[in-house]
């Protein structure tokens, strides 16, 4: 297993004196924190949990109130567990639930998908906002720019993201294919995690990175997300590594530049 050095990432290009704030949306918590140009935090990370059932209103007042704790800012960056495309929302699995850990429910799910977040968003801050799947977003704070690099990231459910020379391939939502007898985001998801125990999803997970690596080749495997910290690195396969799950909101200013 490598370690992650934080030497790997590179300023975003912008104009000095840009504040950006980041949110980095997961089904157990929301967090937010404003960034300064070169990505480094200019205010305290605050927190909230998710509600459920969240549909897009309740979610919209939930940010407000989150963001209220917040200094002002220029811009905002999203990261939200979902497909993301041209700022709509599409397959919202975890909040296409009426509790955390339940089945989908169908009125949920379809009130999110499709929905605008991305122009919503912009109006409730009032500044130019950028919405992406949140495992795009953990990659865009680490990735180094170099050949094939693969993001994992392990919470609630299982984010995400590919990056390829430099380029994202965004909503690449892998997640959602078969393994173990189901997909991906439920086989080593959290509630999964709590069911087996860790020593069985550790192994679970190990064989999901091998599947992955025959798929992708990757040159290297980025673990984030908040159950990252169950695995030791006799659970992984050569070429990971652990990135820290802050990565969720530093990437918030680098986005930009992926999105171009």
């Amino acid at each position: 297993m490598q370690r992650y050095s934080p030497c790997q990432t590179q300023p975003s290009r912008l104009p000095a004196m840009t504040s950006t704030l980041a949110l980095d949306v997961g089904g157990s918590g929301i967090k937010a924190m404003v960034l300064d140009e070169l990505g480094k935090p200019i205010s305290e990370r605050s927190r909230v949990e998710t509600p459920y059932p969240c549909p897009p209103e309740l979610f919209l007042e939930t940010v407000r109130g989150l963001v209220a704790e917040q200094p002002s800012f220029d811009r905002a960056s999203v990261g939200f567990p979902a497909m993301v495309r041209d700022g709509f929302v599409f397959r919202a699995t975890a909040f296409s639930r009426a509790v955390k850990s339940g089945p989908r429910d169908q009125q949920l799910f379809d009130s999110w998908n499709g929905y605008p977040l991305e122009s919503e968003l912009s109006k409730l801050f009032n500044v130019p906002t950028l919405v992406m799947n949140d495992a795009d977003m953990q990659g865009c704070a680490v990735v180094a720019g170099k050949g094939m690099e693969l993001v994992l990231t392990l919470g609630t459910g299982v984010g995400t993201a590919v990056f390829y020379k430099g380029q994202m391939l965004p909503h690449m939502e892998l997640s959602h294919g078969e393994f173990a007898g189901e997909t991906i985001d439920i086989a080593i998801g959290d509630a999964e995690r709590r069911s087996m125990g860790n020593k069985k999803w550790r192994t679970l997970v190990r064989r999901a990175l091998i599947d992955f690596d025959k798929m992708f080749l990757p040159d290297i495997i980025y673990i984030g997300g908040g159950n990252a910290k169950h695995l030791n690195e006799e659970n992984l396969i050569s070429r990971c590594i652990i990135i820290p799950n802050s990565a969720g909101l530093t990437g918030g200013v680098r986005a930009w530049d992926f999105a171009q």
